[in-house]
């Protein structure tokens, strides 16, 4: 069973997210657990100062930015626009 675990600055990202996208965040988590790479959340690996790290999307402007652990657990780093990026 995947494992997600929050970064203590994810959920404070996710706090600052009105309700709607709260509630597509929860939408695309559940898609996530069953399989994180499912073609609707054009997820990817990252490239650059980021590469390690994973991307999915929640919208065509808001993504998750998250890291898969050796163990294949995942924690989630960060929510928001691109802005997550730099």
């Amino acid at each position: 069973m995947l494992r997600i675990f929050y970064s203590s600055h994810f959920a404070r990202a996710m706090k600052k997210l009105d309700p709607g996208l709260k509630a597509l965040v929860a939408e695309r988590e559940k898609i996530f657990r069953e399989d994180m790479f499912d073609s609707r959340l054009r997820t990817h690996r990252l490239r650059g100062e980021l590469a390690g790290y994973y991307s999915f999307s929640i919208t065509y402007k808001y993504r998750i930015l998250f890291e898969i652990e050796a163990n294949d657990d995942v924690i989630f780093i960060d929510v928001g626009d691109h802005s997550i990026y730099d």
